[in-house]
């Protein structure tokens, strides 16, 4: 062996994470600080280790997993209880927890658009706690590297091998707060791990959880000191979710709360609890996938995509996975509201947030003005619904 590799930059460290606590230098041949290790099997959020607390519905109708979902009994209470758990602490913005949840349901992954403040991140920490997952945010940042979010293999001088340290990703809510000011190659890190939900380290392929859920944000206004995301990159996202400001009386709320002394960084002092088991979780995926869907819906959803192609004012159209993601997301929204089956007005509803970030205009419908919002909604009206 011609020498041990560089230890020098530890995976998990402070500056990819939020974490706040540090690790005392180790005297076993280092030379320097050893990264830190992971916290107990649990969180990451400073909540400290998963408790063992029961669910809200683990005495209820629900038994999982003996058996599925049902859509007359379990599904609405559970998504209700969802709801209200996140409501504790999200005020308003329901048509963006309607999103959220569907992009769960569907397996897929989020890419959060809005301006600071406006409870980005406080969404993803009540959802990852009321669905009892493991919940890492990290700072993106022009300096943070690859190694910083999949890890690194550190040389263990005492046992004469390399060993796996790993980073952030390894968690199952992972908030990619601010994605779009680190450059592409450490945004490319995540491609490998949203598709196929797996990461390769030094030629060894190491498998993500199955509830592995990454929520990107960025925020719409700021240019300077940002990089564009890559078509690849954000083909990978199921959708792309704008949340704005909240109404009046939701955001008179909101400083009735804060006066009252509410803690966003502290949610189970806010009452935010464990709403499904993480097993139920998975049966909630399970019910979604059961949605019936009509062949008639097959015709629609692809000739929705080919419209997209065929426009005149698009050049860059829907892909066949964006008709995957369109199909998928109608299914999980047909299950939120507790439907066997999928509607038109169901793809309706998901077609903006799963294309929006797949089309890409030509310059002369950009210089008259026109958006992409414009030219979806221009494409679901020329295009035939079937009866």
């Amino acid at each position: 062996m011609t020498g041990p590799r560089s230890c020098a930059r530890s995976a998990t460290s402070s500056r990819a994470t939020s974490r706040s606590s540090t690790c005392p230098r180790s005297a076993d041949g280092y030379g320097s600080t050893p990264p830190c290790p992971l916290p107990p099997a649990g969180r990451r959020d400073g909540s400290g280790p998963r408790a063992s607390r029961p669910s809200v519905l683990s005495s209820g109708a629900m038994s999982i997993p003996a058996r599925q979902l049902s859509f007359e009994q379990d599904l609405p209470r559970a998504l209700a209880a969802l709801r209200a758990e996140i409501a504790k602490a999200v005020v308003g913005q329901q048509s963006t927890v309607t999103e959220l949840l569907a992009a769960y349901i569907a397996g897929g992954h989020v890419l959060l658009e809005g301006v600071p403040g406006v409870a980005k991140t406080l969404l993803a920490k009540s959802l990852a706690r009321c669905l009892d997952l493991s919940f890492t945010r990290v700072q993106f940042t022009p300096d943070l590297m690859p190694a910083d979010i999949l890890g690194t293999s550190i040389w263990r001088p005492h046992e004469q091998t390399f060993k796996l340290a790993k980073g952030p990703v390894f968690t199952e809510v992972l908030l990619a707060d601010e994605i779009n000011r680190t450059p592409p190659k450490t945004q490319a890190a995540l491609l490998e791990a949203m598709e196929e939900r797996q990461v390769t380290i030094d030629g060894q392929a190491h498998p993500l959880g199955r509830h592995f859920f990454v929520i990107a944000t960025q925020n719409p206004l700021e240019l300077e000191g940002t990089y564009p995301l890559p078509e690849a990159q954000t083909d990978r996202f199921l959708m792309k979710i704008r949340i704005g400001y909240p109404e009046a009386a939701d955001e008179a709320e909101i400083l009735r709360r804060a006066h009252a002394g509410f803690d966003g960084h502290d949610l189970q002092a806010a009452g935010v609890g464990k709403v499904l088991e993480r097993d139920q979780a998975i049966a909630l995926r399970q019910a979604a996938l059961s949605v019936k869907v009509e062949e008639s819906l097959f015709a629609y959803v692809a000739s929705l995509c080919r419209a997209t192609r065929q426009s005149p004012r698009v050049r860059i159209g829907a892909s066949p996975r964006a008709g995957i993601a369109l199909l998928l997301s109608a299914k999980a929204v047909a299950a939120l509201e507790a439907k066997p089956f999928v509607t038109p007005d169901d793809v309706k509803a998901v077609a903006r947030p799963v294309l929006r970030h797949r089309l890409t205009l030509k310059s002369e419908a950009e210089i008259e003005g026109l958006t992409v919002e414009d030219a979806v909604g221009q494409i679901l009206d020329e295009v035939e619904v079937p009866r």
